[in-house]
């Protein structure tokens, strides 16, 4: 008998859950997509999630969100050396960067993300990435090792901002270092390049509307993006010995008008390999970095300074080999300055005009592999239903891909494929449509 009592009270149970998810409701939110699933503006997503809880009614009650995003643009470049394209909103290869033109027409990137609230306390995020552009696939974009859907991000948010300004998270998490967020729709800047972090590891953070220090645990080895700190040896991620640390306060100066500064700590940054550089590949040494960076906002302009850069040199940036000995190791760093300028036109689309400076540093004066820096000018036009239409001017000069920077991978030691006056000019003209 009493087994039978608790077989119809785990019934009982198992109704009333049923009962309780078919009030659970399954709908979209185009603005909401729109900031998860931007790739270049706001690129803190725990953070921006957790104010959304309470700020965002979409969501408010239980049930799942669908997001979605498809970027589809046509672009033209050229550049000085051939086959050495800078412009890095795609990997500049050989294999898919023939010559010193490029023109194409096709789907940078598309998304699905899926946001499950499950109760006032319990979210998580998961989002899909299909960007055959810039995966580390190996051949053309038509090859099937670059066309294949990835976890981009993926986590599990515990708090409740109408309680407690505090939340935790663990999963695939974007690092919490710098301002490595853009003034740009399309183009990521050369410092998210640099240092913007992507890795597996768990976030606790204080998060208020004028403070918010944030501690991420990281797992060791080689991460996604740009963090690395040698486990036994080796690069494989499998103990949690890395950490980023920030914190940033935000004065309401007025109504429209917000000043944001911040400091930054990485424990571990991708910057520690000895010659010759290859990326992914363990490292001797952590080799620590730091970021501090500010942004102010007013009613229709938004400025934005951001500044990187590793406590030692990166060893593998000396290459001992003549007559390229003679360029010391050198730390990285990476500067990013922004400004972008929006307004509402009569049909109540948000019109922006922006332009922004970034740099890669990552050898000594004169080196081959010294910088590579990114110039863009760029107009954007966003309805009221996150439909984003944009078009962007680039200009970089240096062409300094990570792997063997500066030598290496030739039969001769003492050469390098970098080049210090690579310039590559062009044209992207782009439709994001989120739903």
């Amino acid at each position: 008998m009493k087994v039978c009592r608790y077989i119809f009270s785990l019934y009982l149970v198992v109704i009333g859950m049923a009962a309780h998810a078919q009030r659970a409701s399954i709908r979209l939110a185009p603005q909401y997509a729109a900031r998860m699933l931007d790739h270049s503006m706001d690129l803190r997503k725990t953070n921006y999630l957790f104010q959304a809880l309470r700020a965002d009614t979409a969501l408010w009650d239980r049930g799942l969100i669908l997001s979605g995003s498809l970027l589809a643009i046509a672009d033209y470049q050229y550049s000085t050396e051939p086959s050495k394209f800078g412009y890095l909103m795609r990997h500049p290869t050989s294999s898919n960067q023939v010559g010193q033109y490029v023109s194409e027409a096709l789907i940078h990137h598309a998304k699905l993300a899926f946001t499950y609230r499950a109760n006032a306390w319990m979210t998580s995020f998961a989002e899909l990435l299909y960007h055959p552009l810039q995966s580390f696939g190996r051949g053309t974009i038509t090859s099937l090792e670059r066309n294949r859907l990835e976890l981009r991000r993926g986590f599990v948010l515990l708090g409740n901002p109408e309680y407690l300004p505090v939340f935790l998270a663990i999963g695939k998490l974007d690092v919490p270092f710098g301002l490595t967020g853009s003034v740009n729709n399309f183009t990521n800047s050369t410092a998210w390049h640099a240092f913007g972090g992507l890795a597996y590891g768990a976030q606790a953070a204080f998060h208020t509307r004028h403070l918010t220090a944030q501690l991420m645990w990281i797992q060791g080895g080689a991460q996604f993006r740009a963090a690395n700190t040698p486990v036994e040896g080796t690069d494989v991620p499998s103990r949690v010995n890395n950490f980023a640390l920030d914190a940033h306060y935000t004065w309401a100066i007025d109504v429209a008008t917000r000043l944001q500064v911040g400091a930054s700590y990485l424990h571990g940054s991708a910057y520690c390999q000895e010659f010759p550089v290859e990326h992914f590949k363990p490292c001797n040494k952590n080799n620590p970095a730091w970021s501090t960076y500010g942004q102010l906002e007013m009613a229709q302009m938004t400025f934005k300074l951001a500044y990187f850069s590793t406590f030692d040199a990166w060893p593998g940036t000396h290459n001992p080999n003549p007559p390229l000995d003679i360029y010391p190791a050198a730390k990285v760093q990476s500067t990013s300055v922004g400004l972008r300028y929006h307004w509402q036109n009569t049909f109540n689309w948000e019109m922006a005009l922006y332009t922004e400076y970034s740099d890669f540093v990552a050898g000594a004066p004169g080196a081959p592999w010294e910088r590579q820096s990114q110039t863009i000018l760029g107009m954007s036009a966003t309805s009221p239903n996150a439909q984003v239409l944009f078009t962007e001017l680039f200009h970089t000069l240096g062409y300094v891909p990570l792997n063997f920077l500066s030598g290496g991978n030739f039969e001769d030691p003492g050469v390098t494929h970098s080049v210090r006056d690579a310039r590559t000019l062009g044209i992207v003209i782009g439709y994001n449509a989120f739903f």
